[in-house]
């Protein structure tokens, strides 16, 4: 029995340490990214960030009654990766520029629950519409970024990216959490 219990808690923990969650003045470092390197969709990519959102919600059958909803920003470590001949602070800063996206985009579905979801019955109602749209604005937007950065070869993009990230993240900082 107890063998079997800190099994599972060793378990647990591999399972957790696989992911970071986004925290203010947390940044990644290169030791993050622990996946094997894969090239395969683009030769020239030095590192590769798989990031993005988790969230849960508690409510209840009766559409009336209140709805707590948490949505965190997430980074898989054992989905991203890194090519080791290839690191230096300017690519790693950004990749954390794709992480930082992914908490823009998390408070902007925060700020767009807390403007429409008040209850459970607003919850089955709106948060599908709410999440598809976020989903699709984050996508079209990390590609953009990587698109006209050029995977941060062009530098003078990369620091345009850089100030309106930092703008829109402070934007939304009463959406830091919900």
């Amino acid at each position: 029995m107890k063998l079997t219990f800190v099994l599972c808690l060793l378990a647990a923990q591999v399972v957790y340490g696989q992911k970071i969650f986004w925290e203010e003045g947390k940044k990644l470092t290169w030791d993050n990214f622990k996946s094997p390197v894969n090239k395969k969709k683009n030769p020239d990519v030095a590192a590769y960030t798989h990031c993005g959102w988790e969230f849960y919600a508690e409510k209840s059958s009766d559409p009336k009654a209140p709805v707590t909803i948490t949505i965190k920003t997430l980074f898989h470590e054992d989905k991203s990766w890194k090519d080791a001949k290839r690191m230096n602070d300017y690519i790693l800063l950004h990749e954390q520029k794709h992480f930082d996206i992914a908490e823009l985009f998390v408070r902007k579905f925060r700020k767009a629950v807390a403007e429409k979801i008040k209850n459970s019955g607003d919850y089955n109602k709106y948060f599908k519409a709410i999440y598809d749209g976020i989903a699709i604005d984050y996508k079209n937007f990390q590609m953009s970024y990587d698109g006209e950065t050029r995977h941060g070869i062009d530098k003078e993009k990369q620091t345009e990216y850089n100030q309106l990230i930092s703008e829109q993240l402070d934007n939304l900082k009463s959406y830091k959490t919900l």
